[in-house]
C-alpha cells in the first residue's frame, strides 16, 4: 500500500506518552486493513459472529482505540472516499492478489497446513461498505470523531495536520508524506510485535514518528522532487520505472532536478506519460479535501456500545464493560485546551 520510501526517511523513537491530549488523525482503511489482517483465529479464518458477519475490525477498533484514549489521546478517523480514475489498475491487481491468496489459504487449510493457511488468510482482506459502516457506527457511539474524505484518506489527514487541527497523523502509509503530512506516526495501532513471515519468530513493533520538513532538509529536495521521486518508484498511480527503488530515484531526482530530465536519461520504456505526470503531481500536491468536519469527543453512548457489540454480535458484555470504562475519560479530554495540541 503506497510507496514505501522509508529508506530515505529518519525515524524517531515515541510512546504513546508523547502523543497525551494531542489530535492524532488515523488513516481508517489503513487501519482497518491491519485488523482485519491480523485479528484472525489460528487457521486465518477473521472473527465472526453467530450469523457468520466478520467481527475483526470491530474488535480492533475497541480495544486500540481504548488504549489510545487510555493514554490521553484524542483519536479521530478519516476514511476514503471515491479513488482517483488513475488508481484503477492498483486497485485491480490487489482484487487479484486477494483472489489468488484466498486459494492458497483454501488449498492450505485442505493440506492442514495452518502456518501457510493463517499466511495466505491475512492476504485476503477486504474493507467492505459494510465493514465501513458498521466501523463508523461503532466509533459515534464510542464518542469518537470520523471525517469521510471525499477521495484519499491520507490526503484529507494530511491536509488536516497541515492547518493545524491536529497534531500528526497515524499511518503505516509513507504516502502521508507525498500528501504533505508535517508529521507521520508509525505502528500507533499495531500490537507490541509482528510475526516473521514463514518463521515461528517475532520482531518487536515500536512507534516511531516521521518529521517531513527535517527530513526534505537533509536530503536537500522540495516537497515537489519528493514526488517526483515517488513517481519514479511506482505509486498507487503508475507503475514507475522497472528497477529504480527509493535510493537510485533519489539519487536521479537530486542529479536531475526534476522527473522529466531524469527520463530523458533513461530508455523510454515504462515512462509516465506527460498527462499521467501532471495529474499525480496534482494529486499528491493538492488533493481533493473537505473543510467539512468537527471534532470532538465525548463519553460513550454504553446502551449503543453494548446492543451494537453484544446484542447484534455476540461479543461477551462482561468483557466489553471494562473496555469501556476507559471510554469515559473522553467527555474531559473534549473540553481540556493545550497549548501543544497542534
Amino acid at each position: 500500500m503506497g510507496v514505501d520510501l522509508g529508506a530515505l526517511f529518519t525515524t524517531e523513537p515515541c510512546t504513546f506518552q508523547d502523543f497525551s491530549h494531542k489530535i492524532i488523525v488515523l488513516d481508517g482503511h489503513n487501519i482497518l486493513h491491519q485488523f482485519l489482517a491480523i485479528i484472525r483465529q489460528r487457521d486465518g479464518t477473521p472473527l465472526k459472529d453467530a450469523q457468520g458477519n466478520i467481527t475483526s475490525h470491530l474488535s480492533g477498533l475497541l480495544y486500540r482505540t481504548a488504549n489510545l484514549v487510555e493514554a490521553h489521546i484524542k483519536p479521530v478517523y478519516v476514511f476514503d472516499g471515491i479513488p482517483h480514475p488513475l488508481k484503477a489498475k492498483t486497485l485491480k491487481e490487489r482484487r487479484e492478489r486477494k483472489q489468488q491468496a484466498e486459494n492458497d489459504w483454501k488449498e492450505a487449510i485442505e493440506k492442514g497446513d495452518l502456518e501457510k493457511a493463517r499466511s495466505k488468510a491475512q492476504q485476503t482482506s477486504r474493507v467492505t461498505d459494510d465493514i465501513i459502516t458498521q466501523s463508523k457506527e461503532l466509533l459515534t457511539a464510542l464518542g469518537i470523531p470520523h471525517v469521510q474524505a471525499p477521495s484519499e484518506g491520507e490526503a484529507q489527514a494530511s491536509h488536516m495536520v497541515k492547518h493545524k487541527h491536529a497534531y500528526a497523523v497515524g499511518s503505516q502509509d509513507f504516502d502521508c508524506l507525498l500528501f504533505g503530512a508535517p508529521l507521520l506516526i508509525r505502528n500507533l495501532t499495531s500490537s507490541g510485535r509482528r510475526k516473521l513471515p514463514q518463521k515461528q519468530a517475532y520482531v518487536a513493533v515500536n512507534q516511531e514518528l516521521i518529521r517531513l520538513q527535517p527530513n526534505l532538509t537533509t536530503l536537500d529536495i522540495t516537497p515537489e522532487q519528493l514526488v517526483d521521486i515517488a513517481l519514479l518508484i511506482g505509486t498507487d498511480f503508475n507503475d514507475g520505472v522497472k528497477g529504480l527503488g527509493p535510493k537510485k530515484s533519489y539519487t536521479l531526482i537530486k542529479k536531475a532536478g526534476d522527473l522529466e530530465h531524469a527520463l530523458s536519461s533513461i530508455p523510454a520504456e515504462n515512462h509516465p506519460t506527460s498527462s499521467e505526470i501532471a495529474q499525480i503531481r496534482e494529486l499528491f500536491l493538492h488533493p481533493p479535501v473537505t473543510d467539512d468536519y468537527n471534532l470532538e469527543w465525548s463519553a460513550p453512548d454504553t446502551d449503543k456500545v453494548l446492543h451494537i457489540l453484544c446484542d447484534e454480535h455476540q461479543f461477551s458484555q462482561d468483557r466489553i464493560e471494562p473496555i469501556l470504562s476507559k471510554f469515559s475519560v473522553l467527555s474531559t479530554l473534549n473540553k481540556q485546551k493545550n497549548l501543544f495540541d497542534f
